[in-house]
């Protein structure tokens, strides 16, 4: 499926319900949130806003650690900040870099952690510039594992 770069208008509203004020916001939020990134070693900041199902917007940025893989990516600083303050239900997420050329996108494990917490859920890749691109969770992760599948019958 190609990819083509979109901009919100005031009459569009997404398959998830989110509002272009909304959008607006948490791509606002995910570029303000990559501000903060502590990346030392690969110099690339991310930026993640996370939108809950009654409206709460949590952020988060990759925080690398010399130990290389005990770095955290934005997308779960994000997640790990709402679940820690109650929250489990979400309707969408924007995620930013400094990329010109293509929208940053979620790695695998990001995108299981995302999982964990539903499939129809929109989520917002934005360059610098402003454009962006949407895709749910379903397209990013197809035919995935989630929590369902370990219930008993």
């Amino acid at each position: 499926m190609a990819q083509k770069q979109q901009h919100s208008s005031p009459q569009d509203t997404h398959p998830t319900g989110v509002r272009p004020d909304q959008i607006q916001l948490l791509l606002d939020t995910c570029k303000e949130a990559k501000r903060f990134a502590y990346c030392p070693y690969s110099n690339f900041p991310v930026g993640a806003a996370l939108l809950t199902s009654d409206g709460k917007i949590f952020s988060g940025c990759n925080v690398e650690n010399a130990s290389y893989p005990l770095g955290v990516c934005a997308e779960r600083t994000a997640i790990q900040k709402a679940v820690s303050e109650g929250y489990t239900k979400f309707r969408a997420m924007a995620v930013a870099s400094n990329m010109q050329e293509d929208y940053v996108m979620p790695c695998g494990a990001c995108r299981q952690v995302l999982r964990e917490f539903g499939k129809q859920w929109d989520l917002y890749m934005t360059k610098p510039d402003g454009t962006y691109i949407v895709k749910t969770l379903e397209e990013l992760l197809p035919h995935s594992f989630g929590p369902e599948a370990l219930k008993t019958p």
